[in-house]
């Protein structure tokens, strides 16, 4: 059995970091002892080769991905969050983010935080949060967010509503009632037209 000395790697991991970084020769110059008062450097603390095992802390939420190869009908709640690239038919209520995988067809009702569409989408979707058409996108439905990010090549047909709070969409819709009946009623006084016929 033959037992040997590494000075070598010895050397280097009880050198200081800016003597590791120094060529050779100044290094042996700084080594060499000088009249100044040297620091006494701590040994270095012991290498563990194997980290100790961590137990897997909880997230706080999931995603679930169904894949290109799956259809689905029915429908989805949870507070994780979901990734689709096959097909869904159905609502989707997630308290958390959604992603329309290229190649998915959904026909649906979405409810989410926020929303990516790579995807097909024919149905409704409302997003707490932003939804994002990407350049191969295609909606066809109406669309309601708080932030709206539109890429270049995304297809939409439909109606989207975006960047208004719930008390200014409120009152927009209130607004914009009031001002359809006040026109509508004024356009039959002036043909003199009664609501009674």
């Amino acid at each position: 059995m033959a037992l040997w000395k590494e000075t070598g790697q010895n050397e280097q991991r009880a050198m200081p970091n800016e003597q590791r970084a120094m060529p050779n020769e100044q290094r042996a110059m700084s080594s060499e002892p000088s009249e100044k008062v040297e620091k006494a450097e701590p040994a270095p603390a012991p290498v563990n080769p194997v980290s100790p095992r961590r137990e897997s802390l909880p997230r706080d939420r999931y995603e679930s991905v169904l894949g290109s190869g799956v259809s689905i009908e029915g429908k989805m709640e949870g507070n994780g969050d979901v990734r689709i690239a096959g097909k869904f038919k159905g609502d989707i209520h997630i308290k958390g983010n959604l992603n329309i995988q290229k190649g998915a067809h959904l026909t649906v009702k979405i409810n989410a935080e926020s929303v990516t569409i790579e995807g097909e989408v024919e149905g409704t979707v409302v997003a707490s949060g932003q939804v994002t058409l990407s350049e191969s996108a295609q909606v066809v439905g109406d669309l309601k967010a708080k932030t709206l990010t539109v890429s270049a090549g995304s297809r939409m047909r439909g109606n989207v509503e975006f960047g208004w709070n719930d008390s200014e969409a409120a009152k927009f819709a209130n607004g914009r009632a009031h001002e359809t009946d006040k026109t509508v009623s004024a356009a039959r006084e002036q043909a003199g037209v009664s609501r009674e016929l």
